[in-house]
């Protein structure tokens, strides 16, 4: 489970479609500290240790500074005030890479999304007669997913120029349309205020972005019962009452999927007292699913968070993966767990973009079972009597 212990909700502000909800630190963490590092516009190419490499836009990378004896570590000054370069490729090494013997430097979201696109790369482990040769020899790859730039998500620049940083915030949680779409924690508040800014060019899912395009956010007032207050302390007395009832409403409601404990979670890095992880979701089909990453100290409470949430397609594919490894990549057997057709599965890997997976001609046929009993359901259902 995702522990948000010493973290507390403050009153949602919204602009438009989005709603931003600040996470406020009693206590920040003064011997873990992150600064970003702004790289640009260009492409990034990233050499990962299995030989294969992972291409994507990457606007910055977080530095995380820490200390083994507790005591306050250094923040360094960012450089998001720096004209961006242009370059069409930049290669970079490691995901996750040691600068020096106190700083790591990684690549905020891209970790878990590597992550993402990872999950049983390495395609079927039984040469099954379905498979293609392609499948066999070389799995996924190539593996492709979409993301939007937050400059892309309607309002989202707009909301956090004006959204106001509540003294010892060190989080947000962000809504478009009162679905959650991502969450960002960081140690200390001082961090907050220069990684704020970084939110605008983090990437967003496509629910997202159309959430924020078409679905205005819902409108939540607080009443105060008049008959209640006769004096400042009555007045104080019920504006506590209804930031109490906010913040309980928003973590049992609002943000209880991303409480729930992640299906997998692999450790990336060791720094001192604190361990940097990624996580994936159990793609349950219908209900919010995000990945991300995490920095949590020795007794799990967490220092940084960062979240993605997943679009219905991405679940799909992820679904669809992790039952066809769970089943040793048996056609038959994973239709069978699915309750469905060996022909309908194949046709469902073909529009999750799996396709390329299949030998041609077992594609082919499983369409011309699946036009056939279509055809035939047709034809029985005009020949039935009306009800």
């Amino acid at each position: 489970m995702i522990d948000l212990t010493g973290l507390e909700t403050r009153p949602a502000q919204t602009w438009g479609a989005l709603r931003l909800v600040p996470l406020v630190r009693r206590e920040p963490i003064v011997d873990l500290r992150l600064h970003a590092k702004v790289y640009g516009d260009e492409l990034s190419v990233v050499s990962l240790p299995d030989r294969t490499s992972y291409t994507a836009y990457v606007p910055h990378a977080f530095v995380a500074t820490w200390s083994d004896d507790d005591t306050p570590a250094a923040a360094y000054g960012t450089q998001l005030d720096r004209p961006l370069r242009s370059m069409p490729v930049r290669t970079r090494r490691k995901m996750a890479r040691r600068v020096d013997r106190k700083r790591l430097r990684f690549l905020p979201l891209h970790l878990a999304v590597e992550g993402f696109l990872a999950l049983h790369f390495g395609g079927p482990e039984i040469a099954w007669e379905e498979w293609s040769r392609e499948a066999i020899s070389h799995g996924l790859s190539p593996r492709v997913e979409d993301a939007y730039i937050g400059a892309e998500v309607r309002g989202l620049d707009d909301a956090l120029k004006v959204f106001e940083i509540y003294p010892g915030q060190c989080g947000l949680l962000l809504y478009a349309a009162d679905s959650l779409a991502c969450a960002f924690v960081v140690p200390h508040p001082e961090d907050y205020r220069t990684l704020h800014p970084t939110l605008v060019r983090d990437m967003y899912g496509e629910l997202i972005y159309d959430y924020a395009l078409f679905h205005p956010a819902a409108d939540f007032p607080a009443v105060i019962d008049d008959s209640q207050v006769s004096s400042p302390a009555d007045l104080r007395a019920q504006a506590e009452r209804h930031e109490r009832e906010w913040a309980e409403f928003h973590d049992s409601v609002m943000a209880g999927r991303l409480l729930r404990a992640p299906a997998r979670v692999e450790e990336v890095y060791r720094m001192g007292r604190y361990t940097l992880s990624r996580f994936l979701p159990g793609f349950e089909r219908k209900v919010e699913n995000h990945i991300g990453e995490t920095i949590t100290d020795e007794e799990g409470r967490l220092a940084y968070l960062k979240t993605f949430r997943l679009s219905e397609a991405q679940i799909r594919r992820g679904h669809l993966l992790s039952t066809l490894a769970e089943h040793g990549w048996s056609m038959r057997d994973t239709a069978a767990s699915l309750r469905i057709s060996e022909a309908s599965l194949g046709m469902r890997l073909r529009q999750a973009g799996f396709g390329h997976l299949l030998r041609q001609d077992v594609l082919d046929g499983y369409r011309k079972q699946v036009n056939e009993r279509t055809r035939r359901t047709r034809r029985d259902g005009a020949a039935s009597p009306p009800a």
